[in-house]
């Protein structure tokens, strides 16, 4: 465990390899588990600004969803977060012809037609984010459907926090971002990061 500021850090999001592989994976992420990806409550309201905008894009079953629930709930740990199809999907995901998962908010985002990305906790996904005490905790989830995102990241050279650098940033800035990268350096100049 490494401390950068306020932020703890497992070994592995230093250590270990990761980028996505869509073609592999087809989204997986976004409708295996069995609950919605966490959200605060910004996020439900920025999420309910931009519902217009996605609405087209959803199926019809998450359509349903929302308008029973909305989009999001309390999971039976306490936690708030999105919808879900069927026990599994998150009601944002939208597919394409070949049947990979996409995620309605970013399609939105990317199409410029809206301000808000994605919650944070799918931006930064594989790592999870927790608050332990006055602290923030990083973690590195690892399960199954990722596999091919390892394999890539390994062929790549890219490592967890690398790959993730954008959503970091977005979530304790860049000063941060390059305090970690410094740090990293030091701990492979060190030798305890191959």
């Amino acid at each position: 465990m490494y401390q950068i500021g306020d932020v703890l850090i497992s070994d592995e999001v230093l250590t270990e390899h990761f980028v996505c592989d869509l073609q592999h994976c087809m989204g997986a992420c976004c409708i295996e588990g069995d609950a919605g990806a966490p959200v605060d409550l910004d996020e439900i309201m920025q999420i309910e600004e931009v519902l217009p905008v996605v609405w087209d894009l959803l199926s019809i079953p998450a359509r349903k969803v929302i308008n029973k629930q909305g989009v999001a709930y309390t999971d039976p740990e306490g936690q708030l977060v999105t919808s879900i199809v069927n026990g599994k999907d998150c009601v944002f995901t939208c597919y394409d012809e070949n049947g990979c998962c996409f995620c309605a908010l970013e399609k939105a985002y990317r199409a410029g037609k809206t301000k808000f990305y994605k919650p944070l906790s799918c931006h930064l996904y594989p790592i999870r984010h927790k608050k332990v005490g006055d602290l923030d905790a990083l973690n590195y989830h690892q399960w199954e459907v990722c596999k091919a995102a390892v394999l890539l990241g390994k062929k790549e050279g890219v490592r967890v926090y690398e790959f993730l650098k954008e959503p970091l940033i977005r979530k304790f800035g860049e000063a941060w971002y390059k305090e970690l990268e410094d740090a990293v350096e030091e701990l492979k100049r060190r030798g305890y990061i191959v």
